[in-house]
């Protein structure tokens, strides 16, 4: 997990810009489409269509959230419509039952309960826990049935987008909070097969929080150096490439 806890309430190849989705607590609200708002700034995210394409991942008793939200993932769009997106450090315990709650706030399940029901780690994370594989996909199933895209949407899961072309908007769950925060800025490389962002606040819980650009595409997932770095004020993600392309391939499926 991220070392400052990012991926969990205790802690946080290369597979492996900008949404905007700022509540400004005293001036404006800046939405998705409009305009990319101050970069650099960490504030809640407002609750509409966008934000609710990002939940939090939870141990699961009965297939029910148990205990605190420790890692977020999003809906990625697929031929199924069942297909959500997170860092593999929080997918890589086979034995933990896991649900995802999207669009969650203060203990609300607006958009229902999904249990986790298949994972998807490339090997190079399962073999050696390679940081340039920090990347994972999962399937989930409703209690009703039902598809979580058709609940909530999707983003695109876009790999081969050149770093830095875009700012993103990075949101997520820190453990230590009950309602999800955001932030935009513009990714920079960080060596040959990772990139990252520099966003305020991302602590504990915030691992597996995708990176959105303009064009509402997944073009980074927080995780990778460090499990998404040492300190709350950098994050990290893989760089999203053939590897990252052809994961997505195989969770996704046929139609």
């Amino acid at each position: 997990m991220k070392r400052i806890s990012r991926g969990s309430a205790t802690s946080r190849p290369a597979l492996l810009g900008a949404v905007v989705l700022l509540a400004l607590t005293s001036a404006s609200v800046a939405a998705a489409a409009d305009g990319p708002g101050p970069f650099g700034v960490t504030v809640d995210a407002v609750a509409n269509r966008w934000s609710a394409r990002v939940g939090a991942l939870f141990a699961a008793d009965g297939g029910r959230p148990a205990g605190g939200h420790f890692c977020t993932a999003s809906v990625a769009r697929s031929p199924r419509g069942d297909l959500i997106v997170t860092a593999a450090h929080c997918l890589d315990d086979p034995g933990r039952d896991l649900v995802f709650v999207p669009g969650y706030r203060a203990g609300r399940a607006p958009y229902g309960v999904w249990k986790v029901t298949r994972r998807f780690l490339p090997e190079g994370w399962t073999r050696d826990r390679d940081e340039d594989s920090d990347l994972a996909f999962a399937t989930v199933a409703g209690r009703g049935g039902g598809r979580v895209e058709d609940a909530v949407g999707g983003y695109r899961f876009t790999p081969g987008v050149a770093t830095g072309a875009t700012g993103v908007t990075v949101t997520g769950y820190p453990a230590s909070r009950e309602v999800p925060i955001t932030c935009t800025d513009k990714p920079a490389r960080h060596g040959r097969t990772q990139q990252r962002v520099d966003c305020p606040d991302f602590t504990g819980g915030t691992s597996g929080s995708p990176w959105v650009n303009g064009d509402h595409e997944i073009v980074g997932v927080l995780g990778g150096h460090e499990e998404g770095g040492s300190t709350a004020g950098t994050s990290y993600s893989v760089a999203l490439g053939r590897g990252a392309a052809e994961l997505y391939e195989e969770a996704a499926g046929p139609s």
